[in-house]
C-alpha cells in the first residue's frame, strides 16, 4: 500500500530510514537523523542558490512553471490584469481576498494620505550627487524612513504593522518620482491626491508648469497593469531577501531597502535594460540571423528569455505584449518593438531554444513600453520596486506569523583546511 514517505538507505552504513512527505516535500532537518556514528553531525542537503529548497510555507502567490500559470491568492493574473487596479490587487495580495466596495475606498485614502514625504527627507535627497543612480536613492531614502518612523520597531503589533504598510506603499511611488526628478535637476512635484494612485505618480514623474496634471488615461491604465503584474512572484531574489533580513525582525523599512538593493542587480531588476540593450546591439531585422547565431554558439546571450521558474511562455509577457499597441497608439511606436518581435519569432521556432523550453519573459517587452513611456532605463528597477513593495510586505507579514520560522541562517559545506597551527611571523 502507498505511503506518503520516503525510505533512505545509506550505502554507508546499510541502514534504512523512512521519511514523511507532506505537501510534495521532506523536511530537510529530517536527514539529520543520518548519520555514520554519534559523533557525526548528520546528513545536509546542499543546494546551491536554493534551486529546488522550499524556504517557506505560503499562501500568496502560485506558480505553475511547466504550464505558464501565475495566481495572487489563486486569481489568474490574467483575470487580475483585465479587471482589477493596481491598489484593489495589493489588497488580495496582502490581506488574501478581493476588497469590497467600501473596503477598497478606505483602503485606497489611507494610501493616498500616505503618498507626502516628511520634508526632511526630501533634503536627503538634495545630498545625492546629480547623476546618482535613481534605484540606489530608492534604496537609501526608504531605509531612512526607519529613522522618521521608530515605532515600526514594533513588528508584532499589528495596528503599527498596517500603517506602515500603508506608508510604504503610499511613499514608494514619491520617493522614486523625486528621485527621478533629481536625477533630471528638475523641481519635485508633490502628490496630487485627487489622481488614481498611478495617475499620482505620473504627475510627480513628469509634470512641469501645467496647474494641473491629466495624466494620459491610457498610459495611466498601462502602468497600472505593469504594476499588477509586478505586485509579487512567489520566493525570488528580492522577496527572499525581505524574509530573510525581515526574519531578524528588523523594522520593514530596512527589509524592504534590503529587497529593494536585491532588486537592483542587473540579474533581477535591471534583467530588462538589458533586453534593451541586446536589442540596440542588433540594431535592425536583417542583423538577428547572425545575433542567434552568434549565441547559439555560446558567443552572447539571449536577453529577455527563460526564466528560473517558467519553463512555458510567461503569461505576464503575454499581458504586456497585448498593452504595448495601446501604448504605442499614444507615445508613437518604438522602433525596438520590429526587431523583438521578429526575434520573438525566429527564437520560438528554432529547436535550439524550444529544445532549452526558453520563452520570452516579463523582461522581454517591458522595457520597450517603459522606454517609449519617456522612463529612462535607469528608472526600469525603480519602477519594479514601486509595486513590488506590496508583495515584500505581504511575505513578511506572512513569515512573521508564520510560527516555524526563525530567523535565517542557511548550513554550509566546509572545504577550507583542515586544523592547523599558529606559525610566528619570523618562522613564515
Amino acid at each position: 500500500m502507498a505511503k506518503d514517505s520516503l525510505t533512505i538507505t545509506d550505502n554507508r552504513t546499510g541502514k534504512s530510514y523512512e521519511l514523511p512527505i507532506q505537501n510534495g516535500a521532506i523536511r530537510t532537518a529530517d536527514l539529520r537523523q543520518i548519520r555514520t556514528d554519534e559523533e557525526d553531525f548528520g546528513l545536509m542537503g546542499y543546494d546551491p542558490a536554493f534551486m529546488n529548497t522550499a524556504s517557506c510555507a505560503s499562501r500568496i502567490t502560485y506558480i505553475d512553471g511547466e504550464k505558464g500559470i501565475l495566481r495572487y491568492r489563486g486569481y489568474p493574473i490574467e483575470e487580475l490584469a483585465e479587471s482589477a487596479t493596481y491598489l484593489e490587487t495589493a489588497y488580495l495580495v496582502l490581506y488574501g481576498e478581493l476588497p469590497t466596495k467600501k473596503q477598497l475606498e478606505g483602503w485606497t485614502h489611507e494610501v493616498i494620505f500616505h503618498t507626502i514625504l516628511h520634508e526632511n527627507v526630501k533634503k536627503f535627497i538634495d545630498g545625492f550627487h546629480h547623476d546618482a543612480h535613481p534605484m540606489g536613492m530608492l534604496v537609501s531614502t526608504v531605509a531612512a524612513l526607519s529613522t522618521f518612523y521608530p515605532e515600526a520597531k514594533h513588528i508584532f503589533d499589528a495596528e503599527s504593522r498596517k500603517k506602515q504598510t500603508h506608508r510604504l506603499i503610499g511613499k514608494m511611488p514619491t520617493l522614486a518620482a523625486f528621485a527621478y526628478r533629481h536625477s533630471r535637476g528638475l523641481p519635485y512635484a508633490y502628490p496630487d491626491n485627487d489622481l488614481s494612485y498611478t495617475g499620482n505618480f505620473l504627475n510627480m514623474l513628469f509634470k512641469m508648469t501645467e496647474v494641473t496634471y491629466k495624466p494620459n488615461p491610457i498610459l495611466e491604465r498601462a502602468v497600472d497593469v505593469l504594476f499588477i503584474l509586478h505586485a509579487d512572484h512567489e520566493q525570488n531574489c528580492g522577496t527572499n531577501a525581505m524574509r530573510s533580513v525581515g526574519s531578524s525582525h528588523v523594522d520593514p523599512y530596512s527589509a524592504v531597502a534590503a529587497a529593494a538593493a536585491a532588486l537592483y542587480g542587473p540579474l533581477h531588476g535591471g534583467a530588462n535594460e538589458e533586453v534593451l540593450r541586446m536589442l540596440m546591439q542588433i540594431g535592425s531585422k536583417g542583423n538577428i540571423p547572425e545575433f542567434i547565431k552568434k549565441v547559439k554558439a555560446g558567443e552572447g546571450r539571449l536577453m529577455g528569455f527563460g526564466h528560473r521558474v517558467y519553463k512555458n511562455y510567461d503569461p505576464r509577457a503575454k499581458i504586456i505584449k497585448r498593452i504595448a499597441d495601446q501604448v504605442f497608439e499614444v507615445t508613437g511606436r518604438n522602433p525596438l518593438l520590429d526587431i523583438a518581435i521578429e526575434l520573438e519569432r525566429i527564437a520560438l521556432e528554432d529547436d535550439y531554444f524550444i529544445k532549452r523550453k526558453l520563452y520570452p519573459n516579463v523582461d522581454f517587452y517591458s522595457g520597450i513600453i517603459y522606454q517609449a513611456m519617456g522612463f529612462p532605463m535607469e528608472m526600469f528597477p525603480v519602477l519594479f520596486a514601486i509595486p513590488r513593495t506590496s508583495g515584500w510586505v505581504a511575505q513578511w507579514e506572512e513569515m512573521l506569523l508564520d510560527s516555524e520560522q526563525k530567523i535565517a541562517r542557511p548550513r554550509q559545506l566546509y572545504l577550507g583546511p583542515a586544523p592547523r597551527r599558529y606559525v610566528p611571523l619570523d618562522k613564515r
